[in-house]
């Protein structure tokens, strides 16, 4: 499709002599629609040019040739210059290209032969799979196959916590209460049963996590039964996962964890020692990272074991050497900060720069419930995430019973409805933001939420259907779709690819989530204001062409998002 952008910018550095990218990047998209389609700040120019915005607004006006095909008209107002698109032209351009790319609409190949690694979920195994796994799984997720959209090969890895006390723990439990448990069926259960009791006990018995040390010091030590019930317990955990991350479709390329790296972190401890970046202190072994004005990065212990960051470092080793990674993200709590800061600089200090650079936290907030309060916290809220989807999904369930009872395939439509909630109640906001999880909120139809656009979705579906309609574009005059109403909808589908762009610098999804809520409500007024099916067929068939074109970004946004599209509610 044409850039508007470059269009303009390229006008205009006619008439200035500047360079036409830099100006380019100037130019904004104004709030209101009467004050143009794109609009140029000329106070920027003031400083170079030495002149006042509004002098320089003029003598550009005066100087500037646009392409009227491209360009219906430049006004000034103050000392900005505001350009009107030719609304003909751009329909034209974006449902053309919408026609031939259907579903690819909106994607491109910036990221063409570059891996991105993402880094996220990564629970602790026989530990419970709660709530406060979701914001890592979704956000995750979503970059995932927003990258992916845009031409990278995303690389998706659960590091999982495979390897640690907690296996000591509910193999102490295990021998002790075997008999109180069945492990027979639905055995996951019951080893969180164990888990939960065992960390409830050892609060009053303090000898329990001396017999859940030792218990753990055999499977250090290779034991063949220890480790046998190691595999064991790894392989229920990550089935039982695997339920939960097909409900929001989230994708690994790579599970290897903690324990993937034990034999692998003597070399990178060497490879600190040899570039001299290992300092003793106080029985540890540290990196001082004082001139960066950051605490000692611990990389032995003064009981010698290795610890998160050894683990970290190594495994970033592995994937420089895997994946040769342009970027490397670690979607991880805010509180999370400070490590991957020392992480990411000792990387640096061992000769790595290249790579550090491309190393990216990326934090998010909390899930607390409308009153503000951790989920999970005192007030004893649900915390298993495979429990709150469920719960969200019944809970559409008996909306449906109530509203259409007489819908088909109801058990499908409340799953997609109901985990799509979920999943956009999550990315709806910025992700540094706290989530504020609210039934009443996160399930309205009418609403900022995931069920509102998958209800305009519906809606698009059922006026093709009515109308018997079958896309095409051969049948479509681009003239019938130029009202104020109906292009507002067109420029929101000529910035989709932008968006994803945006999206994806920022490592926002929250910035899609916004797009379709606009694209939705931009879609709504539309259709209040218009009668789709007409008795002129040339209205008809543009205003159905648009329509399609609507239902398809919108559905096609909402899987970047991880979200399913009802084709009925």
């Amino acid at each position: 499709m044409i850039n508007i952008k470059e269009e303009i910018a390229n006008s205009i550095a006619k008439t200035v002599n500047l360079d036409e990218k830099e100006l380019a990047n100037y130019i904004e998209i104004p709030p209101n629609s009467d004050l143009g389609d794109y609009a140029f700040p000329c106070f920027k120019l003031a400083k170079e040019l030495k002149k006042a915005p509004p002098m320089i607004a003029n003598e550009i006006k005066e100087k500037i040739v646009i392409d009227e095909n491209i360009l219906e008209k430049v006004e000034i107002q103050g000392g900005y210059l505001n350009f009107y698109v030719n609304k003909q032209m751009l329909a034209k351009e974006v449902l053309t290209e919408l026609d031939n790319k259907k579903e690819k609409f909106g994607s491109v190949n910036i990221g063409e032969g570059k891996n991105v690694v993402i880094d996220y979920s990564s629970p602790n195994i026989a530990k419970p799979f709660h709530i406060g796994h979701l914001r890592s799984t979704v956000i995750g997720g979503a970059l995932y196959k927003i990258y992916k959209f845009l031409g990278y090969n995303s690389v998706g890895i659960n590091y999982l916590g495979d390897w640690g006390i907690q296996f000591g723990k509910v193999m102490t439990g295990l021998e002790l209460w075997k008999d109180e448990y069945d492990l027979s069926n639905n055995t996951i259960d019951a080893v969180l049963k164990i888990y939960v009791r065992f960390s409830k006990e050892e609060k009053e018995k303090p000898e329990m996590t001396d017999m859940a040390r030792q218990a753990f010091k055999k499977l250090e030590d290779g034991d063949k039964q220890a480790l046998e019930t190691w595999k064991w317990l790894r392989e229920i955990s990550l089935a039982n996962y695997e339920k939960t991350y097909k409900l929001l479709n989230a994708k690994f390329d790579s599970y290897n964890g903690e324990a993937y790296y034990n034999d692998k972190m003597d070399k990178v401890v060497e490879e600190l020692e040899q570039k001299g970046l290992l300092k003793d202190s106080q029985g540890a072994k540290i990196v001082d990272l004082e001139e960066f004005d950051m605490p000692p990065c611990i990389i032995i212990t003064s009981a010698g074991t290795t610890i998160y960051a050894t683990r970290d470092l190594t495994s970033l080793e592995d994937r420089i050497n895997k994946y040769d990674f342009e970027k490397a993200l670690y979607v991880v709590g805010n509180e999370q900060q400070l490590h991957f800061k020392q992480v990411f600089k000792v990387l640096e200090l061992m000769g790595y720069e290249k790579y550090a650079k491309r190393c990216e936290h990326i934090p998010f907030g909390l899930v607390v419930d409308k009153d503000g309060e951790k989920i999970g916290s005192r007030k004893g809220n649900s915390v298993l995430l495979e429990d709150i989807l469920n719960e969200a999904i019944e809970k559409v369930k008996n909306i449906i019973n109530e509203k259409n009872p007489d819908l088909p395939d109801k058990d499908e439509v409340a799953r997609k409805v109901g985990v799509g909630a979920i999943i956009f109640n999550d990315l709806s906001n910025s992700r540094i933001k706290d989530e504020i999880f609210d039934w009443d909120m996160l399930l309205n139809f009418q609403g900022e939420t995931g069920p509102y656009i998958q209800y305009i979705y519906v809606r698009t579906n059922s006026v093709l259907t009515k109308a018997g309609y079958t896309p095409s574009i051969k049948d479509v005059d681009f003239s019938k779709v130029t009202e104020k109403e109906a292009f507002d909808i067109i420029k929101l589908l000529y910035s989709f690819s932008d968006v994803a762009i945006q999206a994806a610098a920022k490592n926002e999804p929250s910035v899609i989530s916004r797009y379709l809520i606009d694209l939705s409500q931009a879609f709504s007024n539309y259709y209040n204001q218009y009668h789709i099916l007409t008795d002129d067929k040339a209205i008809q068939d543009a205003r159905l062409y648009l329509t399609y074109a609507v239902g398809i970004v919108l559905k096609t946004g909402a899987e970047l998002l991880g979200m399913e599209m009802p084709d009925r509610m």
